[in-house]
């Protein structure tokens, strides 16, 4: 699978992104993909991020967004959902390439590098080198 290389420094949500906290639940790294573990939550009954991977389990590739910020297990994180301008940080996509969560835990793909059994979350299209429209869709069936 060709993961692309993330810089941490460059993921920027856009003044229109919308973003939402909560609490890590394993060490997160600003770009990477985060899913929602309902059953590890944190102080305030609210789930904790892990790395989303598109091959473990349904659960695992269920993609709830991008961290913004680094956080080690236990510390704050917030993470975006849905930005039509987003900065993303990859190591220069084409324009228009689909991303996707990858079956490596916390990276993301070009969506055609998904193989059969993986589960597809699709995370964002990218409309230049350095940015993309990021939504969330996520599909609860293997591929086949």
């Amino acid at each position: 699978m060709a993961n692309y290389t993330i810089t941490a420094a460059s993921v920027l949500p856009s003044s229109s992104a919308k973003t939402r906290e909560t609490t890590a639940g394993a060490t997160i790294t600003a770009g990477q993909p985060v899913y929602l573990d309902t059953a590890d939550v944190d102080a305030k009954n609210r789930p904790k991020a892990k790395l989303a991977d598109a091959n473990a389990s349904a659960t695992t590739a269920a993609v709830a967004g991008i961290a913004l910020n680094g956080a080690a297990s236990g510390q704050p994180l917030r993470y975006v959902y849905e930005d039509d301008d987003f900065t993303h940080g990859l190591t220069t996509p084409p324009v228009g390439t689909v991303v996707a969560v990858s079956a490596t835990a916390g990276a993301l793909c070009p969506v055609g590098d998904l193989t059969t059994g993986d589960y597809p979350a699709l995370c964002m299209i990218t409309t230049s080198a350095t940015a993309a429209k990021l939504f969330i869709a996520y599909g609860t069936a293997a591929k086949p």
